[in-house]
């Protein structure tokens, strides 16, 4: 007699919490010798790069030049942390009983961490330009952008990591 054998998938790993993601991008932002020299600004749209990638997290460098933006998005059920390394940015988020839409100040050593249903909208609405380090668990696979209208964020979109 034989055994059936099944087929095990392999354990997905556990993904960070946004406080040790906060912890992961407020540390690196302190160091800016391991990531200074690779930041560039791009007059077209915010400049990123990929610094790292794990099983569990992704780490990304950004610029922003005034006027740039992220527009409305969520992160796919990933949860994440930013820190703004250099400069100053505007966060714009609903929340709250009532759906109120929210606008947070964030200037140099401000971090923001959250959860897998977080939607928001990052811009750089300053006079300068803006360096950020974001962190993600897991790492990010799909996001979805949305529309902000008067009776809410109505979805637009979604995009898959080869889009990046």
């Amino acid at each position: 007699m034989t055994a059936d054998l099944q087929t095990v998938p392999p354990a997905q790993p556990t993904p960070r919490t946004p406080a040790a993601l906060r912890a992961l991008v407020t540390e690196l932002a302190e160091r800016p010798q391991e990531w200074i020299h690779r930041v560039r600004l791009s007059v077209d749209e915010r400049w990123y790069e990929q610094l790292s990638l794990t099983e569990d997290h992704e780490v990304w460098l950004i610029s922003w030049l005034p006027g740039q933006s992220t527009g409305f998005h969520d992160h796919g059920g990933s949860r994440g942390a930013f820190t703004v390394a250099l400069g100053e940015l505007e966060e714009l988020s609903l929340g709250g009983t009532d759906g109120a839409l929210h606008t947070r100040r964030l200037p140099t050593g401000a971090a923001r961490s959250f959860g897998p249903d977080f939607l928001h909208d990052v811009r750089n609405t300053g006079a300068g330009p803006a360096v950020t380090i974001h962190a993600y668990s897991p790492p990010l696979d799909e996001m979805a952008r949305y529309e902000l209208r008067a009776s809410g964020l109505r979805l637009t979109g979604r995009e898959g990591r080869e889009q990046w």
